[in-house]
């Protein structure tokens, strides 16, 4: 009996699967890939834990809140505006200072220039009121190294897979093995699975990655770059998913149109800088609202926007739904009009098939 369509999907699925990972190449790749993660991580709990002692200013009033904290080195200003003056020279990263209502839970405050102060309130054995003399939302290195991180791991699992999808595509057209497979299963079954396969073992690197970060910035007491990552995480791994999809079956898509390994890179270059200039302007432009929320809404540099500008706090309850709708459905679109071309151009060899063949022949 011949197997179902779900069955031949899977069973494609499983070639894919079981191809890549009896690659050489693509095992150390993925493992170098991870030990960077690692490393990375490694490095900055050793960063953490050699930084020097906090420097605080402090009244004679306050002077007690830190007279036995290790890691705090408090410097006795005359009064508190004089503390508050070395907070805002530098001299100080904080200053404790008398609350300005003396029936307050706690007899003194925090004062700090642009950013919480979480290492010092770590410190503490209580969480006294913090004042910032300068708004800002989020730290700039941080926002940056957030930011380099979804956009990096997207345009590295796009990137090596979506070209890995083409290649093999070409490949099989090459050794004529492509012609064996359609015979036995229809050509729109044979690019579901080659899509799923690689979805799935991308998605399997999204989730290592995650985990090595999570589990090795808890373990070395980061706890800082972990404060409101959860929920971005997820958002980038659901947007990544099917931001993937997209680009998949445009290059299975754009790897059916040549019939040479040369000729690849014509076809999927414009595909290329579609992953790459999401990863260049989320780089460039993390800290501009307007830009972010532009390419939070643009289906090729959602999945790396969206989840940031939701780690920064700058979207409402419904823009993350708003923005997958729109992904998801522009995925099913590339996933009609890569289908067609896959289809159409799939079985012709020779010279380059044009776009415009490919899609109405």
């Amino acid at each position: 009996m011949a197997p179902s369509t779900m069955q031949s999907v899977w069973l494609v699925t499983e070639r894919e699967i079981g191809s890549k990972l009896r690659s050489r190449a693509f095992v150390v790749s993925t493992l170098i890939l991870l030990g960077i993660a690692l490393a990375a991580v490694v490095w900055g709990g050793i960063a953490a834990r050699t930084t020097q002692a906090v420097p605080v200013a402090v009244t004679s009033e306050t002077a007690a809140a830190v007279a036995n904290v290790e890691g705090v080195s408090a410097t006795t200003a005359p009064s508190a505006d004089a503390a508050i003056a070395m907070v805002k020279d530098g001299t100080a990263l904080a200053a404790i200072v008398p609350a300005d209502d003396p029936s307050s839970s706690y007899p003194y405050k925090i004062v700090a220039k642009d950013s919480y102060p979480e290492t010092l309130v770590a410190m503490l054995s209580v969480s006294p009121e913090v004042q910032l003399l300068e708004e800002s939302p989020q730290d700039q290195l941080l926002r940056y190294f957030v930011a380099l991180g979804f956009g990096v791991v997207f345009l590295m699992a796009a990137s090596m897979f979506g070209g890995t999808i083409a290649q093999s595509v070409v490949e099989e057209k090459q050794t004529r093995v492509v012609e064996l497979l359609i015979s036995a299963i229809p050509v729109r079954v044979l690019l579901a699975g080659k899509v799923l396969g690689n979805t799935i073992l991308a998605m399997a690197q999204i989730v290592a990655l995650a985990a090595i970060a999570v589990i090795g910035l808890a373990l070395s007491g980061q706890t800082a770059a972990l404060e409101g990552l959860g929920g971005p995480l997820v958002w980038f791994a659901v947007f990544f998913f099917f931001g993937f999809v997209l680009l998949a079956s445009l290059f299975a898509a754009a790897g059916a149109m040549v019939s040479r390994q040369e000729d690849i890179g014509a076809t999927t270059t414009p595909l290329t800088m579609l992953i790459l200039a999401p990863y260049l302007l989320v780089i460039f432009f993390n800290d501009n609202p307007v830009v972010l929320t532009i390419m939070s809404y643009v289906p090729f540099s959602a999945p790396v926007a969206m989840p940031l500008r939701i780690y920064l706090g700058q979207v409402s309850w419904w823009e993350p739904l708003l923005s997958l709708a729109i992904l998801i459905a522009t995925c099913l679109a590339a996933i009609l009009v890569g289908a067609r071309i896959y289809e159409n151009a799939l079985l012709r060899m020779g010279a380059r098939v044009t776009l415009k063949e490919a899609l109405t022949r």
